[in-house]
């Protein structure tokens, strides 16, 4: 009779067990497919709004490029995805697009358009506040937050490489480097405390900046996420993992 028992408990729990991991599974793909649609309509939106406008001027051309890259790399992700946590990382480059679709028309003096969803890190980067341009490595660089034909490089703000950079308008694009490499170089403190240093608007100081060097890479290494897609910067190339290069955003969110 004892051992009768202990069999019956013994397929209770085996029982109990399967139909936990069942309910585990469907929930899982649940919230996959769930965070796949929202993902999918923000990348949809994205792709609506870049083959109805065209560029009237270099800056508009430069963010709508910007904006259809982002929405090539959201929908690879897409494709990629397989976790929600993935499918959201490939929403935040899809928000990134926006911004960059929401830059181009007001640089052809076009109504904004509607609200966009918060771009993850672009609050704490703060905003360029005022026309600035520094002598950095034999070229100059400009920073603005204005388009114009002088700063026709628009970036929403975001991580890059574990530091924050600044919405605004620049004369290039000297924070790709970063992107590529997952780490700032020796020479972009410098940089930074040239371009920014006493601007209103800028959410850190520049010595936070000059402290935390290099710890873009040590950030990504420890948390493992050195796949992340990222955001917003995450355009490092590396499709595994959780696409982590990209800061943000660049999916640690947008960066190329």
């Amino acid at each position: 009779m004892e051992w009768i028992l202990i069999a019956v408990v013994v397929v209770l729990v085996a029982f109990y067990l399967v139909w936990r991991s069942q309910q585990r599974k469907q929930r899982d793909a649940t919230e996959l497919a769930d965070a796949l649609a929202d993902a999918r309509q923000v990348n949809e939106r994205l792709g609506g709004q870049i083959y109805n406008l065209t560029g009237s001027n270099t800056a508009a051309q430069q963010a709508l490029a910007d904006g259809a890259e982002r929405h090539i790399a959201a929908g690879s992700q897409l494709e990629q995805a397989r976790s929600p946590r993935q499918a959201r990382l490939a929403k935040q480059t899809a928000v990134e697009g926006l911004y960059y679709i929401r830059a181009a028309r007001t640089a052809m003096d076009m109504d904004p358009g509607p609200a966009i969803p918060e771009l993850e890190g672009r609050a704490p980067a703060g905003e360029v506040s005022e026309d600035r341009v520094i002598d950095f490595e034999n070229r100059r660089i400009a920073a603005s937050p204005k388009p114009s034909s002088a700063t026709p490089n628009y970036y929403p703000g975001g991580r890059v490489a574990g530091r924050p950079v600044p919405a605004g308008w620049y004369s290039e694009p000297w924070w790709k480097p970063a992107m590529v490499a997952g780490v700032w170089g020796v020479g972009s403190a410098l940089l930074f405390t040239s371009l920014f240093s006493g601007m209103a608007g800028v959410g850190y100081g520049a010595q936070g900046f000059e402290s935390g060097y290099g710890e873009g890479y040590e950030d990504a290494m420890n948390s493992g996420d050195m796949g992340d897609a990222g955001g917003q910067d995450s355009w490092g190339g590396d499709s595994g993992g959780d696409w982590g290069g990209f800061d943000g955003g660049g999916f640690d969110g947008g960066g190329f």
